[in-house]
């Protein structure tokens, strides 16, 4: 391989001529500070596009997990369970509210939180004494988590459910749109998401109330006064104006790109379908966005480990990355409270994550699967 060739990325950014289009619009009309018309646009129609009937732009996905989780009441002390294999905004955001993130494991064959695993943990919870605020299922790579049976489990326990849908936008379960579960859901546009705003998410919910509390904390909690009034300790959450007009031009070039992500997984599966011990993450969801391809590696039937592919790939300029390191292996939660099955440990130990991007070319797919079809041949 020539060493000059440039890298194949995970997951860039893709974006073109239609999101140049609608910044410029945007700031030739003045509107470059946070909130203005395309904020409000943007909120309509992403709510519209996940089912929900209110949304709140945002900084990140982040700061819509803590707000949530302010929103339903979460304090210093409560617990709330969180799946430990995921990316670490989400136990991170129930830190920032005094609670306790209790780290559950997943289903080996999807990576989601595991139902059996939730249920046991809530009542383990409730003989404890202890309050739980929420349950924070997290969309793994795309695919919906479990709701048919997360859902009527919190139910029982009394217990809301945010869906962190950071990674899941165009995602369906059931005919259900991802966000659409939940007394709230939260979606990401960081700069490797399905669509991006650069940083950014959005919060939804069809509670009214819950979503006007979040608008008032996401702007510092100023108070509908000529001066400057805070009655509550507020946040700087808000989403630009600028940005927002970032996000209806992708937004608009969804479908697309989901397609785009979607023949990228075909074209994986195919590539492996005759390899022993290789198997692809969630690959019986039909329903993915396919944010994220990972396989998934059985050393003893492949021959080979997912570290030597890795090695292999980043030798050709290409790059890939361990499935999610696991929070209770996280040295800052290395103290929290686990329940685990040791899935998610040997998800991480096992599994590789390959270049999805969108805007990845066919003529750089062709040379991801060359690279790893080299790499097969010679084992």
């Amino acid at each position: 391989m020539d060493g000059t060739a440039d890298r194949i990325l995970l997951s860039p950014p893709d974006v073109g001529p239609l999101e140049e289009s609608y910044l410029l619009r945007a700031l030739r009309s003045g509107w470059v500070a946070p909130v203005g018309p395309e904020v409000e646009a943007f909120e309509r129609e992403v709510a519209a596009r996940v089912g929900r009937s209110h949304a709140v732009a945002l900084s990140s996905g982040t700061a819509g997990l803590h707000l949530a989780l302010i929103a339903l009441g979460t304090r210093p002390g409560d617990a709330v369970v969180v799946p430990t294999l995921t990316f670490v905004a989400t136990a991170n955001a129930v830190v920032y509210t005094g609670a306790e993130p209790v780290l559950v494991d997943c289903d080996p064959e999807s990576g989601n939180l595991d139902p059996a695993l939730l249920e046991r943990t809530l009542d383990e919870l409730r003989r404890a004494g202890r309050r739980v605020a929420a349950v924070l299922p997290v969309d793994m790579f795309g695919s919906c988590a479990d709701y048919d049976r997360i859902l009527p489990i919190c139910a029982a326990a009394g217990v809301p459910v945010i869906e962190d849908a950071a990674e899941a936008l165009g995602a369906v379960r059931d005919g259900r749109p991802a966000a659409s579960f939940g007394q709230a859901a939260v979606l990401s546009f960081n700069g490797n998401k399905i669509i991006t705003t650069s940083g950014g998410g959005m919060l939804v919910s069809d509670d009214h109330d819950l979503v006007a509390h979040c608008r008032y904390l996401s702007t510092q909690a100023r108070q509908p006064v000529r001066h400057y009034e805070h009655t509550d300790t507020g946040y700087n959450y808000r989403l630009s104006n600028l940005l927002a007009a970032l996000g209806r031009a992708q937004l608009r070039r969804l479908d697309g790109m989901l397609a785009r992500r979607r023949a990228h997984r075909e074209r994986y599966a195919k590539l492996f379908a005759a390899t022993p011990g290789v198997r692809l993450l969630g690959s019986g969801d039909i329903g993915a966005n396919c944010w994220l391809t990972s396989i998934v590696v059985d050393r003893a039937a492949a021959g080979w480990q997912a570290a030597e592919l890795a090695r292999h790939m980043d030798a050709h300029e290409i790059e890939t990355r361990p499935i999610w390191k696991p929070m209770h292996l996280q040295p800052v939660f290395a103290s929290a409270r686990t329940v685990l099955s040791g899935a998610a440990e040997r998800l991480f130990a096992s599994g590789l994550t390959l270049p999805s991007g969108s805007a990845m070319t066919d003529q750089q797919l062709d040379r991801v699967a060359a690279t790893i079809a080299d790499f097969l041949d010679r084992r």
